[in-house]
């Protein structure tokens, strides 16, 4: 067995996005050995992409899976298009405006109530309730990504977030009433001043992101993170997942005796420095390696081609790069990371990134 794991480039600007398409199986035989999934969709112009993607290098009009990790628009805009325009098994996605129950008396706001907290999520998070219109409408069957849940060949399992967490999560979404008393969540969706940006010099061996300091939002949080396994290949899809929702993922996972069988991770939330931590990175894909050590896994962050520094944060790029990553972002280009594959006709190797010794403060 064999995968394909494509980036394709969201963002001709400085708006990032993820759009991802895979497939595994015996990649030289025929349709029905295969499994093609697409991971969120991007915005509209990277639906189109996604669907002539999927066309021309995988030869289908047929995708098994289709998961949008959580209701932002960057995520879920192309996804429009490809229900539109591919024939869809199955989507994964949360639905919000379903989990209203008992929800009106955790804000501030008396004449809240459970059925109003559905509509203003309905509304809050449009693209994501029309594309989960669209497909009732064509009776595609849908199911949320909750831990636990796995796909019909038993390779793609959802190892975060919970039912629970998720419940915890949704009083802080976009656009939702004040809660009557302040969150962590709402403090950052009250929105940092801007700073001048320094830069400072990073080392080897000190990691200079944290386990704490500012945080996602809890839309972010609620993404789902999805596990792949190809034949003792592991590959780990963590769409705007933040460093609490990391964390949880990885303790389902468990102390694993060895991290050798990561092949692929993507780089949560296109490379804020705000997603992740040195905790939970060890625990995903192991400690800080020796300088000389070769790489041992894929990396790959999504990023606009105008996104630096905030996407990516170089501090990011280089927790990875020193626990044995090879490095790729997409910036304006699309990537491919993949094994026992067929070769593609006017695709070259990628250039990884080097170690940053100058970074973002």
């Amino acid at each position: 067995m064999g995968y394909e794991v494509d980036f394709l480039a969201v963002g001709d600007e400085s708006k990032s996005g993820d759009a991802i398409a895979l497939r595994f199986g015996d990649l030289e035989g025929s349709r029905e050995e295969q499994t093609v999934v697409i991971i969120d969709g991007g915005y509209k112009k990277s639906g189109d992409e996604l669907v002539i993607h999927i066309k021309e290098h995988y030869d289908t009009d047929v995708v098994d899976l289709v998961i949008l990790t959580h209701p932002d628009s960057d995520h879920a805009s192309g996804l429009h298009v490809v229900l539109e325009e591919l024939t869809v098994k199955k989507l994964w996605m949360h639905k919000p405006w379903e989990h209203n129950e008992g929800k009106a008396i955790q804000f501030e706001d008396g004449r809240i109530t459970d059925a109003s907290i559905g509509e203003r999520l309905k509304k809050a998070l449009e693209t994501a309730y029309t594309l989960y219109q669209l497909a009732e409408k064509k009776n595609i069957p849908i199911e949320e990504p909750f831990t636990k849940v796995t796909d019909e060949t038993g390779n793609i399992q959802v190892i975060g977030p919970t039912h629970e967490y998720y419940n915890e999560l949704i009083v802080d979404f976009s656009r939702m009433p004040e809660v009557k008393s302040e969150s962590t969540q709402q403090t950052f969706l009250d929105k940092a001043k801007e700073k001048v940006l320094d830069w400072i010099s990073d080392k080897w061996n000190i990691d200079l992101i944290t386990d704490d300091g500012e945080t996602t939002s809890s839309q972010n949080h609620s993404s789902a993170i999805v596990h792949i396994n190809v034949e003792g290949k592991r590959l780990l899809f963590t769409g705007d997942a933040g460093r609490e929702s990391l964390q949880k993922a990885a303790d389902y996972l468990g102390n694993l005796d060895s991290l050798d069988d990561l092949a692929f991770i993507q780089i949560p939330h296109h490379g804020s420095f705000r997603n992740i931590g040195p905790t939970v990175l060890n625990q995903l894909v192991g400690e800080i390696k020796d300088k000389n050590n070769k790489p041992q896994f894929s990396a790959f962050c999504s990023s606009a081609k105008n996104g630096a520094p905030k996407h990516p944060s170089k501090k990011v790029l280089n927790a990875f790069t020193r626990r044995g990553a090879r490095v790729l972002v997409t910036a304006g280009s699309g990537k491919c990371s993949p094994k026992d594959a067929p070769d593609r006709e006017g695709w070259s190797t990628a250039t990884p990134e080097p170690f940053h010794d100058d970074v973002e403060a």
